[in-house]
């Protein structure tokens, strides 16, 4: 905007949401964005009015302002306006009205009874249910309230009420039930009206567990409950809820469905009319189910269909079968168009890899991510599963009448319906498709809740990788609402255990829970980070009790030694030494990470303690992680910097964490780990703890150079080797799928497993270099860290305040670097070579510098020159693995993993165990590497 524009109030919001969607609390927390003119605008003052009444609030908050006004009643509408008044003592026009709506009840008005079939025929039984109601007088306004044990959609009139999918999700149904609230007026009419409910068991029903050990936790059938406030304009009142006078058939197109095995649908089976009045044919009775929970109004964005694919490539496979490629692995389900004669059964199965040419369904496990469509006959029909997805990329149909036409296939894509808020793009394109994987990745896995994996037979909220993930996932969307409604959970499922955190939230398995570092850390770790990302104070404030819980569990364990010792752990899950039999099997010893971890979150509580004003536990949560702090350099590490266990997990773990504080081990440590890194020939040799970890520590201790080379190594195992071979989402396994195309042995191999994306946080902090200084970015940091192998980057993120980006670019040894930084905010900036940041208000800000020129290794190499300098010349240890793999490539992998980079060994000596034939081959590779750079 010009200079001489006045300031704009933009994106008013209430609560978490800014999609205009009903407002969960009778006093919602107001939000506003401002774009300002010039450099350095701040608010003074704002004036929020609601229906003409007008409050004035002075300073300069302007995200999660509490409720000024009274509460909101029940269906409640409010008119909001926000007009804001800067330092400058100009004041904006109005911002354009948000229209709130309350979606709570009043105690007691949920008036619903669950129904469900009264004689199913089978377990999970899908079913239809039907009710018709007269609608006698003028009409104000018609309000819809749903839930269900299972998964439904509504018809009024046989119009759908509304785009959400899989409604009300998966909460921890024992104790959490949401309910959608829908305004519903144009959808009736006067006189005769009918409501039909399409329902299936989804996540209630669904059998979890490994193996043969699996089981129905919450029921055998599906049951749903709704209300209709039907408001007359002559003040009536009348309430049309689900009770036992409904209707019901188990009958329908809908035979079958499962969320791991998929859906079945019989066209023939279709009723015509069933969801509007004058519907002639006989139902049943329903059954009346009893439940003690009271629904609540949902939070959180709901699922819904958020783009669509077409085919990209039809693969004819080895066995004859057709294959639709989409070109993206992605999460949802496919939608086909067909002519074909009455009763012709079409297949359709899911994979997200092809293995030696056929879909790669071992991974799948027990979920069959199979859904069947029988043909109605009579001409073109179009049909697309309703309540089961799937994570694929190939898709196999079986049983297609006639020739196959791909534009008849569509990919519907399918999560929670966040809104994106962050981007990142650099000089190197590999790096740029590892960021795109990660965003696919994060979008398939938050379908409902966090998960692990999108496709076979799991699905489920585990917490370590919700735990490492949560500051990647909350610059990419606005996920806000979506962890904080899934912390509620984690609460109720963590209070019957005296503290401990399961495994999973919601908690299926049929284990008793145990506490996990890592896992159940997701406790401290998740409310933080939303917190510092989102300013939101009361997720702290509504987490407190389940923090300090988790913490006190620790500490009862920890017992007098203050160390987390002896007991079962994940520990550094996924380590790439450990067996694909084994994934727990890490460098890392268990006990290293698990004090580590209740050192974190005991600190995490104290913290949180304090920025809630609760000083007496603040100072005696402070003191207890002081002892656990000191417990854990005790026992694990040397006066001189070494960690008991020597790998790189263990020194990203005392850098990031802190727990080693004097500045002289902490400098060995850092030269430690980086040694370590080069001596792995620069692959990645950390898991799910250290991973995210190990990027700020190289970087902090001054060795950013080790770091580019991690990033942007494209062997396996590494961050890039994946999207070397076409990967469009991130793996679970660093090898899930082998250099040769098969998948990884292990029986545990997901294809899109968002944990090992934790890097883009990383990216987005350091490489881009836009970090929050203060909660919600009130004040930002900008410190771009420069790699050798990266010209320019950009990144941004809209920030509670309004968008914030940075874009540097290095030519020569000219830097510049362009900042735009939101109104009502400011911005530390640090140029390189420069030790001291500039301060800067809201605004446009450009800056430049000079720095060196990247150094490319000088040193000529031979067969003599020791290991330590051929791994630092990246086109010559390149060319002496090519050369080893031109003749097996086992032994060259086999060979890069497990030699001493580091070491001082010359180059000829580490191929002592080789042909003749590969040492000369290796040698002329040398000479080739060395002619070129003469060259």
């Amino acid at each position: 905007m010009s200079a001489d524009q006045p300031a704009r109030v933009l994106r008013v919001k209430a609560e978490r949401r800014s999609d205009g969607a009903p407002v969960a609390t009778p006093t919602p927390r107001l939000s506003w964005m401002v774009e300002a003119p010039g450099e350095g605008w701040r608010q003074a003052s704002a004036e929020i009015e609601r229906d003409g009444e007008t409050t004035r609030i002075e300073g300069d908050q302007s995200v999660f302002v509490a409720w000024p006004f009274a509460p909101l009643a029940p269906r409640e509408q409010a008119v909001l306006r926000v007009r804001v008044t800067g330092e400058d003592g100009e004041t904006s026009d109005w911002s354009e009205p948000l229209i709130i709506t309350a979606g709570h009840l009043a105690d007691g008005e949920w008036a619903a009874q669950f129904i469900g079939l009264a004689d199913p025929a089978g377990e999970a039984q899908p079913a239809l249910l039907r009710h018709e109601f007269a609608v006698d007088r003028p009409l104000r306004r018609a309000t819809l309230y749903s839930t269900a044990q299972g998964v439904h959609q509504i018809l009024l009139n046989g119009r759908e009420t509304d785009d959400a999918e899989l409604k009300p999700g998966w909460t921890s149904y024992q104790w959490r039930l949401l309910y959608d609230m829908t305004d519903v007026t144009e959808l009736l009419q006067e006189g005769a009206n009918a409501i039909g409910i399409e329902l299936a068991g989804g996540w209630f029903t669904e059998e979890y567990g490994f193996r043969d050990n699996t089981h129905r936790f919450y029921g055998d059938q599906p049951s749903v409950a709704a209300q209709l406030v039907l408001e007359y304009e002559d003040g009536a009142e009348e309430v049309v809820a689900t009770d036992a006078s409904w209707r019901a058939t188990g009958d329908g197109p809908r035979t079958a469905s499962s969320i791991y095995q998929g859906e079945d649908y019989d066209a023939r089976l279709q009723k015509e009319g069933w969801s509007s009045p004058g519907f002639a044919e006989e139902w049943a009775a329903v059954r009346v189910v009893e439940t003690s929970v009271v629904p609540t109004p949902r939070a959180a964005e709901p699922v819904r269909r958020t783009e669509e694919l077409p085919v990209a490539e039809v693969i004819r496979t080895p066995s004859g079968a057709a294959v639709l490629d989409f070109g993206q692995n992605l999460v949802g389900r496919l939608r086909i168009r067909v002519t074909g004669e009455a009763g012709t059964v079409l297949t359709l199965r899911h994979a997200e890899v092809l293995e030696h040419g056929e879909l790669g369904t071992r991974p799948l496990r027990r979920a069959a991510a199979t859904d069947h469509y029988t043909l109605a006959g009579g001409g073109e029909e179009t049909w697309e599963p309703r309540f089961t997805f799937h994570g694929f990329r190939y898709a196999q149909i079986d049983g297609w009448p006639g020739e196959l036409d791909p534009s008849a296939v569509t990919a519907v894509v399918m999560h929670s319906d966040m809104r994106r808020t962050g981007w990142f793009e650099s000089s190197h394109a590999l790096v740029n498709r590892l960021h795109e994987n990660v965003v696919w990745g994060m979008k398939g896995n938050f379908l409902s809740l966090p998960t692990d994996c999108p496709q076979r037979d799991e699905r489920l909220g585990w917490t370590g990788d919700i735990q490492v993930f949560t500051p990647t996932a909350s610059y990419l969307f606005d996920c806000d609402a979506f962890l904080t409604s899934w912390l509620e959970d984690l609460a109720l499922e963590q209070a019957p255990h005296e503290g401990v955190v399961p495994f999973i939230v919601p908690s299926v398995l049929p284990t008793e829970p145990r506490a996990a570092a890592a896992w159940g850390d997701a406790a401290t770790v998740v409310p933080t980070v939303l917190h510092e990302r989102f300013a939101d104070l009361q997720v702290l404030e509504d987490q407190f009790e389940s923090m300090r819980g988790w913490a006190d569990a620790l500490l009862r364990i920890a017992g007098e030694r203050m160390l987390w010792e002896g007991h079962f752990q994940f520990g550094d899950w996924l380590d790439p030494d450990a067996p694909p039999e084994r994934p727990g099997d890490a460098k890392t010893d268990d006990d290293i990470v698990a004090s580590a971890y209740l050192y974190r979150s005991t600190w995490l509580v104290a913290r949180a303690a304090e920025q809630l004003g609760r000083s007496e536990e603040a100072a005696r949560y402070g003191e207890l992680a002081e002892r656990v702090r000191e417990a854990w350099v005790r026992e694990y590490v040397t006066p001189t910097g070494r960690v008991v266990s020597d790998a790189p997990t263990a020194y990203a773990l005392a850098l990031q964490f802190d727990l080693v504080q004097e500045p002289d081990r902490r400098r060995a440590m850092g030269d430690r780990l980086a040694f370590l890194v080069r001596g792995a020939g620069f692959h990645m040799s950390t898991g799910f703890v250290g991973t995210p970890l190990i990027q700020d520590a190289l970087v902090a201790s001054g060795h950013a150079d080790v770091a580019g080379r991690l990033l942007t190594q494209t062997q396996n195992p590494s961050w890039l080797y994946a999207v070397t071979m076409g990967a469009t989402t991130i793996w679970e396994r660093w090898d899930s799928m082998l250099e040769d195309g098969s998948i990884n042995p292990g029986e545990m191999t997901s294809f899109n497993h968002y944990a090992f994306g934790a890097v883009a946080d990383w990216l987005h902090r350091s490489v881009g270099g836009l970090a929050p200084a203060a909660p919600g970015y009130k004040e930002i940091e900008v410190r771009p860290v420069l790699l050798e192998e990266i010209d320019w980057a950009k990144t941004s993120h809209e920030t509670p305040y309004g968008l914030a980006s940075v874009e540097w670019r290095r030519e020569g040894t000219a830097f510049s670097l362009e900042l735009v930084v939101p109104a009502n905010t400011s911005a530390s900036v640090w140029l390189p070579g420069e030790t001291e940041p500039r301060r800067v208000g809201s605004g446009s800000h450009s800056f430049t510098a000079e720095v060196a020129e990247p150094q490319k290794p000088v040193r000529e190499l031979t067969m003599d020159s020791p290991l330590t300098h051929v791994v630092d010349d990246r086109e010559a240890f390149s060319a002496i693995v090519g050369a080893i793999a031109d003749d097996d490539p086992e032994k060259a992998r086999a060979y890069r993993r497990h030699t001493p980079w580091a070491s001082h060994t010359p180059l000829r000596m580490s191929l002592f165990s080789m042909p003749t034939h590969v040492v000369e081959a290796v040698e002329r590779a040398l000479a080739d590497v060395s002619a070129g750079s003469d060259d």
